[in-house]
Order: structure tokens, then C-alpha cells, then sequence
């Protein structure tokens, strides 16, 4: 009885282990996964630059003292508004009264003794044609009304430096803009020999947005400019966006002004200074934006959406493509700019070109599959009218 107990165990033990054989042997080869693709073409987009800057004035212009005094007034807000040639202080003016009049009477007793010395000469040099002078004495005559004359005019040159002082007593601004906190009170005492700063003011119904890029990158941009890769978007100028702190764009547009010729040394980058106007006067000086350089147009860009590119160990980009035999290849990319949602990718990939975008955990390199279109939301990258690269 025993013996035939044993016996059945073991028949169920055979019978267990035998049953995932033959359901494994049932089941057959794999079939083929759906996966969806996006079939690559090319297209045009507008190739940008995010760069980190810094706002500054138009015009920063130092109100300083242009002569030495007492100030007696202050006659502008501070943080306000001025326009050019308004009376901002006032300076103690009597002693430069008091100059001027001293030199207009130098004046006029130059002006005296160069009448008499006139006649002197003239009553001498025709006493001389008599013969009833001597000629000595009529040389003398002549000097001395030359000399008379040198008076006047170093006696007009007084007068004149003596109304410019009185002038300076009031000071006006220079140019039109945001005045800011006076430097000076009523009563300070200012020195023209230091040019005591009084007040600044910055113009800034338009303003500079200096930044910088990587030399190597400009080189490279010229480059691909020259070679006919990218496309001028506007002419001559480029054409530049403003990203505020806040991550709003800036309403107003903006024009490259220069670009400068030396590179620094310490991180190898060259200044660039762009300009925008500031009708509402929200760009203030020293503002940290971002600004948004117009590189170039590409007019046959490829465009992968950023879900259907990885990286491999090593940081490098991979893709895998659908081939013509409808198994599963993997490519390594050439993408070093993102536009987008997507990446632009130059190198690894061609027009035509079936990447996958959705099914990429379920494949293989080598892998069988069915290819079919990707959602549409997945299969545009961007839009091509306008596409901006960070």
C-alpha cells in the first residue's frame, strides 16, 4: 500500500513539472509590437539664443559743481522725472555777482585807455609827417595803443568767465531723464576744484541690455552663416526678445547694436549690446534679464520630440528607428540644441526616418515591429514658424 502511494506522488510530480514544457512549446514566436512613430521632415525654424544680461541707461549723466559755493536750494523731486536744462540747485551767487561787476569796470577803464591812447598815436604819427615828433616817440604812441587794445580784450575775456561762473551758481540738468537721490542738502558746501557729484541722471526711455556669448559659438554661428547651413532672419539687424525676471516676454523688441572685438580673457566670451525701447519705464538700471538673440533661420532642420530621445552612459543621444525591414535600429544622435519640446538634431538622421515616440520600454534593437503613427500632440515637435532654442 505504501509502495503504491509513492508511485502516484511521483507520477504527479513528472506530470507538474512537464506542463510548463509543453504550454511553452504551445506558445510559439513573439508577435510583433505596435509602437508609435513620428516620420521625420524637414522644416524651417528660427534658431535663438537665450543669454543672461544686465540692463543699463542710454545716458548716465553727473550733475557736479562747477563752482565752489554754498548750495541754497534744492529745486527738483527726488526719483522723478526732468527734462533737459531745468533748474535743479542753486548755488550762492553773490560773490560771482560781485565778480562780473568788478571786471566789467576793468572793462571799461581798458576801453578808456585805449580811446586816449588811439588819439595819442593818431596826433603823434601826424606830427611825425611834419617832421615835428620824433619817430621814437611816435613808435611809443603806437605800442602803447596796442597794448591798450591786448587790455580790452583780456578785460572781455574776465567779463565773459565772470558771467560763466554766475551761470554755474545755477545748476541745470544735462540731459532729460530719471533724476536720482540728491548727493548734496541745502547748505552743503561745494567745491569746484573736486566737482562735487551733486545728483545722476539716467536717460531711459530707451535702455542697453549688455550680455555676453561663448566666442567659440559666435565663430560657429559666422560660420554657418557664411556657408549658407542658416539663413539672416531680418538684414542686417538681429533681432532680439526680452525675458523679465519674472519669466514674462517684454512687449517691446529689441535691435543688436554692436558686437564687440576683443574676447575676455578669463572666460573667453565677447560682449554683445543690444537696444530697447522703454516707453513705460519697467526696464530699470541693473535689472538682470535674459535676452533672446535671433542666430539665423534653418531651412531643413530636423526635429525629434524630446520623449523619443535617450542617453546612453555616456551622455551621448540615442534614438531607435524603424527600418526598412520594420525592425528596430539604434542611432546616435547629434543633438546639441533643444528647441521646444523637441531636440534639433544634425547628425545621426536623415528626411525620412521613423523614430519611435511611444512604445520605447516594449522593443529592442533587432526587434519586429508594426509602425504606426504617433498621437499628433507627440508627433509636433514645435512650431516651425517660430521656434526658439535655449
Amino acid at each position: 500500500m505504501f509502495a503504491l502511494r509513492l508511485l502516484f506522488l511521483l507520477l504527479f510530480v513528472v506530470t507538474a513539472c512537464d506542463k510548463p514544457v509543453v504550454a511553452a512549446e504551445k506558445k510559439g514566436p513573439r508577435a510583433p509590437v505596435e509602437v508609435g512613430v513620428v516620420t521625420l521632415a524637414p522644416t524651417a525654424v528660427t534658431l535663438t539664443r537665450d543669454l543672461p544680461g544686465r540692463v543699463s541707461a542710454l545716458r548716465v549723466a553727473e550733475v557736479r559743481a562747477r563752482v565752489s559755493g554754498i548750495v541754497e536750494k534744492r529745486l527738483f523731486t527726488e526719483g522723478s522725472d526732468v527734462k533737459e536744462g531745468q533748474l535743479l540747485y542753486r548755488i550762492e551767487a553773490a560773490p560771482f555777482a560781485a565778480n562780473l561787476a568788478s571786471a566789467r569796470a576793468n572793462l571799461a577803464r581798458a576801453e578808456a585807455t585805449l580811446v586816449r591812447s588811439r588819439s595819442s598815436a593818431a596826433r603823434d604819427q601826424a606830427l611825425l609827417a611834419a617832421n615835428s615828433v620824433s619817430a621814437e616817440a611816435a613808435e611809443t604812441s603806437a605800442t602803447a595803443q596796442q597794448a591798450a587794445q591786448a587790455d580790452v580784450a583780456a578785460a572781455r575775456a574776465a567779463v565773459q568767465t565772470a558771467k560763466i561762473n554766475l551761470d554755474y551758481t545755477r545748476v541745470t540738468a544735462p540731459v532729460a531723464g530719471r533724476i536720482g537721490r540728491s548727493a548734496v542738502t541745502e547748505g552743503a558746501y561745494v567745491q569746484q576744484s573736486a566737482a562735487t557729484l551733486m545728483a545722476t541722471i539716467q536717460q531711459l526711455d530707451s535702455v542697453y541690455v549688455d550680455v555676453t556669448q561663448s566666442a567659440t559659438e559666435l565663430l560657429r554661428l559666422r560660420r554657418e552663416l557664411a556657408t549658407d547651413q542658416l539663413t539672416k532672419v531680418t538684414g542686417d539687424a538681429a533681432l532680439a526678445t526680452l525675458i523679465l525676471p519674472d519669466g514674462r516676454v517684454y512687449p517691446e523688441s529689441g535691435v543688436l547694436q554692436f558686437t564687440d572685438v576683443t574676447v575676455d580673457q578669463t572666460t573667453g566670451s565677447i560682449a554683445l549690446r543690444a537696444l530697447f525701447p522703454n516707453p513705460r519705464g519697467e526696464l530699470l538700471a541693473g535689472m538682470f534679464v535674459r535676452a533672446r538673440l535671433e542666430q539665423g533661420e534653418d531651412p531643413h532642420a530636423l526635429l525629434v520630440p524630446q520623449r523619443g530621445v535617450t542617453r546612453d552612459p555616456k551622455g551621448q543621444a540615442t534614438a531607435l528607428v524603424v527600418g526598412p525591414d520594420h525592425k528596430v535600429e539604434r542611432r546616435q544622435l547629434v543633438a546639441e540644441r533643444a528647441i521646444g519640446n523637441a531636440w534639433l538634431v544634425t547628425g545621426g538622421l536623415a528626411a525620412g526616418d521613423q523614430v519611435i515616440v511611444d512604445g520605447l520600454q516594449k522593443v529592442r534593437p533587432g526587434a519586429e515591429v508594426i509602425a504606426v503613427p504617433a498621437a499628433e500632440s507627440a508627433a509636433e515637435p514645435a512650431k516651425p514658424s517660430k521656434s526658439s532654442a535655449n
